[in-house]
């Protein structure tokens, strides 16, 4: 059987692998000069390569369609995809997170791992190959895949299967442009509005920019609608501020659940969106309170702009102290406990205004794409047009940050690329 494969990413990568095991005469397609672009970029360059929990709570961790993937990741597993980079050669070990990666720090490794056994498996890789159709023909009143045409020079390309693995709209420069949903669509494949999701989020600019480059550690972070008085998400760990809004894991995480809320644009608008910061997360109200009334004690006679350097990061005091509207030139013996009470809430619900998502562009992982309900979730085939498989981010399926995305991108790939009867 000769299998095309379009998109040269992890999804591509692992579908023209398994396709070449299977015997098939395979080609990988790629638009770009060279494979894995975007694989090299993940991780912030080391590629977090998946997670080390058990497959069962990937589903958990998977907020778009995880349900869908209940076969996949029972075909292929995390320690499916650990033990192929083994016997490559490359080593893997697990931080914080349950997050895995490899020893050497490197994305390059992976992507050299898969490189290999591409290789090895005699798939005909073709670079700056962008494909313009998939062509189809019409046997016993079935639609099947039957070519595929090139843009450049309208060369086509004779195919019994074909995989379509080209990636959402996230970094477009690594060239996941969305291109692919058009193909699907115009073989009559429903798309669900591609968004944002994994993304840093747009906030109170005056507050952020105050506070950009400051990185919070070990906080609790909440999400939260105070229109309807409900929890969208919380989480525990790493923030970061930005020149327009608030980033890092946590917040990250958090972007997920907020695209999913009803009429979340309007409620943006409006400003019915708060990010609530507890900076002290260890320590209750009552506890936090006697910790400030003894660091108080020790600076009594201090002014009050002068009293927090234990509590606080340097670059987050003057904004405190603005906060709390206690005058800065107050002595701290002056201080009410009303003012100290309302000091303790500030630190345990620091709150700021979300007002936005950063581009899609800049997002880590697409949210939308060809709809899960028009594709067969055991064998990852098109239930339109017979040959036709999708792969990775194109599927309308996403997860949170910690190697979730990674491993979906292996498992619908794994599974995209089996002969299935």
């Amino acid at each position: 059987m000769k299998v095309v494969v379009i998109g040269g990413g992890p999804a591509g990568m692992m579908a023209a692998i398994r396709a070449a095991k299977e015997g098939n005469s395979v080609i990988l397609l790629e638009k770009n000069q060279s494979l894995g672009r975007k694989l090299l970029i993940t991780g912030k360059g080391r590629c977090n390569i998946t997670s080390s929990l058990e497959m069962s709570e990937f589903i958990h961790n998977t907020p778009g369609n995880g349900r869908f993937l209940f076969s996949v990741f029972e075909q292929f597993t995390n320690q499916d995809i650990i033990q192929m980079l083994k016997k490559n050669g490359l080593e893997v070990k697990q931080e914080r997170g349950n997050r895995v990666f490899p020893v050497t720090d490197k994305a390059q490794s992976v992507l050299d791992c898969f490189v290999k056994e591409l290789k090895e498996n005699h798939v005909l890789i073709k670079t700056n190959a962008d494909v313009a159709q998939i062509d189809v023909k019409t046997e016993n009143m079935e639609r099947k895949v039957a070519s595929i045409s090139l843009k450049s020079n309208g060369e086509k390309i004779g195919a019994d299967k074909v995989i379509l693995a080209t990636g959402g709209k996230s970094y477009p420069k690594t060239g996941s442009n969305g291109e692919g949903y058009k193909m699907a669509q115009d073989l009559g494949h429903t798309i669900i509005t591609p968004r944002a999701s994994i993304v840093p989020l747009e906030a109170d600019r005056k507050l952020c920019q105050n506070l950009q480059g400051l990185s919070l550690k070990n906080v609790k972070i909440t999400l939260k609608n105070i229109e309807s008085n409900q929890k969208i998400y919380d989480d525990f760990g790493e923030m970061l501020f930005t020149h327009f809004g608030v980033s890092g894991p946590t917040i990250l995480s958090s972007s997920a659940h907020l695209l999913r809320v009803k009429n979340v644009e309007e409620l943006l608008e409006k400003g019915k969106i708060k990010l609530l910061i507890d900076l002290k997360p260890a320590l209750r109200c009552e506890e936090l309170d006697l910790r400030v009334r003894r660091d108080f004690e020790e600076v009594k006679n201090k002014e009050f702009k002068n009293s927090l350097d234990k509590l606080l990061p340097k670059k987050m005091i003057e904004t405190v102290i603005e906060l709390s509207n206690i005058k800065p030139n107050k002595k701290v013996n002056e201080i009410t406990k009303a003012e100290r009470l309302k000091l303790v809430d500030l630190l345990k619900s620091f709150k700021v205004t979300i007002t936005g998502f950063r581009p899609i562009e800049e997002a880590i992982v697409t949210a939308g794409g060809v709809s899960t309900k028009e594709i067969n979730p055991k064998t990852m085939e098109s239930k339109l047009v017979k040959g036709l498989h999708f792969a990775g981010e194109i599927i309308d399926v996403d997860s949170y940050t910690g190697g979730f995305n990674l491993q979906i991108a292996y498992s619908t790939g794994f599974v995209a690329g089996g002969n299935h009867v």
